[in-house]
């Protein structure tokens, strides 16, 4: 024959040529393939794209990311032995006797295809791994000799059970999932070990033709093809004739076709945060399972909270909420409500109000006087006049704030400003601090948006600066922690698809920026109800039943686009907003109350039930004093307005005040001289009179001031405007 005679008479042949070319043909294309032939390696568990798992802080699931394909590796043991059973039937029923290829299959498929018009596959488990894992899907005769030759190759390369475990992992069960424990929680929410029979046998047909047999598309021929492959395994009894009418008889409860999300606004900046880390091609591919902070339970409660307290709020032309609530021990976030549905179409839904830049009213004032409790520029106890002020600072106009309600209160001490969040004692107090201080204390706290001083004035302690509502929360808590600062931490550990430990949060006290006298001042009074009363009553929004503890303040900008309440106790710290993302201003608003308090109040006491009261530990330089109310220096003889306050050792009172003093009196409005003005007549006269902070006069016996009278306080403070000592 032709091919049987010496090369010699070959080339002499006629067809010589045809020959040389065919042979040479033949020659490239082996070469094409081999070149081309991708390594049989690259089946190894860690060479695929994975999702990456996103737990809450008890291993619930959150939600899974990935770039194409969602895919979840799982070992052998991790799947039933029904399931393996399962897909053996039906797929390659002589997998363990065959060396990747199984020649009977394929003329049984040839024969069932072409005579008995039933589609039916020939491939075994091996070829299919090869051609889902390392082929194109283009059917050509290069790629089939490709995949004969790699199946060869997996089969010498890997043993049976590694085979089976790169199937279970790399094919494909419909959608984007890939792998049998996507394939078991986007058809069933379930993982492959809570798999029975009946389910099993469902995701086991899948492969033929995961949209044919689909359940979402085709739940008739999802049902028959489950029935196949339980007679499958009947027929190789596999399972028992009993185990298999169980199986046909046992209902299917399908999971939702749509994969969900929970905590959306917390999982993507997990996300972020994750990319930041390790880049994004790891977090989309790489397979990570990331433990956070969060806890799902805490995190769904607030969330029903806000979505449902919003909608009772639409007369008040208030569209959103948001909340966050952490451990204030750790930083680490329990729940973070962005907005009130992150899928509401009313308003952007997806904008995370929690990382936003909001002003934040009273709310910021806390800082404020922490700062000057720090330095020992007052006490609790230390007066405040509050009456009709002006600010001077160079050319700028004249500063003149007011107070929420419109009124003036005459001297306040610390306790009863802060509590009843009055305006014009926040300005002094920050008058006293300098705003440079108060700027860098409170970024010491956390708050990371003052970065330009000198786009600031004295409105800073009212809300004039934007803040985000994390860092907020983080500067709350560093005074909730005595003082030290700890970073809002989300993530406490990641590893990687085998499982191995590849970073943990590693727990640790924060760095101590406020001493722990003043922070635990600051909170004794924002839990002080009595201290609060005139501003908002008794039996407000802002006391929580059964615990006393609870540290709170609240905080509306002038204009009312935003509206706060952040509260906390040792464990636990919330922090609630409302407004409008378009910053349109609300109606009907008054100091948080009626507002963010609501929201607030119920969330605070979900976290907090079962509870006991849980009071923070008192600094052994944290010393008591009686004082007089109206002074707040020791009582005089016999005088009976006295109360109970707290002080930082040294910083007591250690005199009773001298009312009655003799005074400068300015001749024209008969009011008493104040530090820097220098009227044109003035007399001595003797009156009751106290000296704030500042060193402003307000005087008891004096006429009542002219109408338009106002104080003007030149800051900085420096000279004559220095506060007396």
């Amino acid at each position: 024959m032709f091919w049987q005679q010496p090369w010699s008479t070959i080339t002499k042949h006629p067809y010589r040529n045809l020959v040389i070319v065919l042979a040479a043909a033949s020659l490239v294309f082996l070469g094409f393939i081999f070149t081309t032939l991708p390594s049989p390696r690259h089946l190894r568990q860690d060479r695929y794209a994975a999702s990456t798992l996103i737990l809450d802080r008890h291993g619930k699931l959150l939600y899974e990311f990935y770039a194409q394909q969602n895919r979840v590796p799982v070992t052998l043991d991790d799947i039933p032995d029904y399931l393996i059973k399962a897909t053996i039937a039906v797929e390659d029923k002589n997998f363990y006797r065959h060396h990747g290829l199984d020649f009977r299959g394929i003329s049984r498929a040839f024969y069932s295809t072409i005579f008995r018009h039933r589609l039916e596959g020939g491939s075994t488990i091996t070829q299919q791994l090869v051609k889902n894992a390392l082929l194109s899907p283009r059917r050509t005769l290069a790629r089939k000799i490709k995949e004969v030759i790699l199946t060869l190759l997996t089969e010498a390369l890997y043993s049976k059970k590694q085979i089976l475990t790169m199937y279970f992992n790399q094919t494909p069960y419909g959608g984007t999932a890939w792998g049998i424990a996507a394939a078991a929680k986007t058809y069933f929410n379930k993982d492959p070990k809570e798999l029975n029979l009946a389910e099993a046998a469902l995701l086991a047909g899948l492969p033929a033709a995961p949209s044919h047999f689909s359940p979402f598309i085709h739940p008739d021929l999802a049902r028959q093809r489950q029935r196949l492959v339980l007679e499958k395994m009947k027929q190789q009894h596999v399972i028992s004739p009993k185990e298999y009418r169980k199986a046909l008889a046992t209902p299917l409860s399908f999971a939702s076709p749509q994969p969900g999300i929970k905590a959306p606004h917390f999982v993507f900046y997990v996300k972020e945060q994750l990319i930041k880390k390790f880049g994004r091609a790891i977090v989309e591919r790489g397979g990570l399972r990331v433990l956070t902070s969060l806890d799902l339970k805490v995190q769904e409660e607030a969330q029903k909270i806000v979505r449902r307290e919003i909608s009772r709020l639409k007369s008040a032309h208030i569209s959103n909420g948001a909340a966050l609530v952490l451990q204030p021990k750790t930083g680490e976030i329990l729940a973070m409500v962005g907005s009130k549905d992150y899928f509401a179409k009313d308003i952007d839904g997806k904008f995370n109000v929690v990382l936003a830049r909001r002003q934040p009213g009273s709310a910021i004032k806390p800082l404020n006087y922490v700062i000057g409790l720090a330095s020992k520029k007052v006490t609790p106890a230390t007066i405040f006049a509050d009456i009709p002020s002006c600010f001077l600072s160079g050319n700028q106009p004249p500063y003149c704030p007011t107070n929420y309600d419109n009124l003036f209160h005459g001297p306040v001490q610390l306790r009863y400003a802060l509590g009843n969040s009055f305006n014009i004692p926040a300005v002094k107090m920050l008058a006293l601090n300098g705003l440079d201080t108060f700027i860098a204390s409170a970024s010491a706290m956390g708050i990371t948006t003052f970065n330009q001083p000198q786009r600031y004035g004295l409105s800073l302690t009212l809300g004039g600066g934007e803040v985000r509502m994390l860092d907020l929360t983080t500067a709350f808590a560093t005074i909730d922690n005595l003082g030290r600062y700890q970073p809002p931490i989300s993530i406490l550990e990641v590893r990687d698809r085998h499982g191995h430990l590849i970073w943990s949060h590693k727990p640790a006290p924060g760095p101590r920026v406020l001493p722990q006298a003043a922070a635990w001042l600051v909170s004794n009074i924002l839990s002080d109800n009595a201290a609060r009363n005139a501003a908002f009553g008794s039996r407000s929004w802002l006391v929580v039943k059964n615990h006393p503890e609870v540290a709170v303040k609240t905080g509306t900008t002038n204009d009312k686009r935003d509206n706060w309440t952040i509260g906390y106790t040792p464990s636990f710290l919330v922090a609630v907003w409302v407004g409008n993302n378009n910053n349109s201003p609300m109606s009907r608003v008054a100091s948080g109350v009626t507002g963010a308090s609501p929201i607030w109040n119920k969330i605070t006491s979900f976290v907090l039930q079962g509870r006991s009261p849980e009071w923070p530990p008192r600094p052994a330089d944290i010393i008591g004093r009686t004082v007089s109310n109206l002074t707040g220096q020791l009582p005089a003889t016999n005088e009976k307005s006295v109360r109970f306050e707290y002080f930082i050792r040294g910083t007591d009172p250690k005199q009773t005040a001298q009312m009655e003093q003799e005074i400068l009196v300015n001749s024209d409005n008969h009011q008493p001289v104040q530090p820097g003005e220098k009227p044109a007549h003035t007399q001595k006269e003797r009156h009751r009179i106290i000296k704030d902070a500042l060193g402003i006069v307000f005087c008891f016996d004096c006429p009542p001031p002219p109408k338009g009278y106002q104080v003007n306080i030149r800051y900085p403070l420096h000279g004559s405007n220095s506060p007396s000592r």
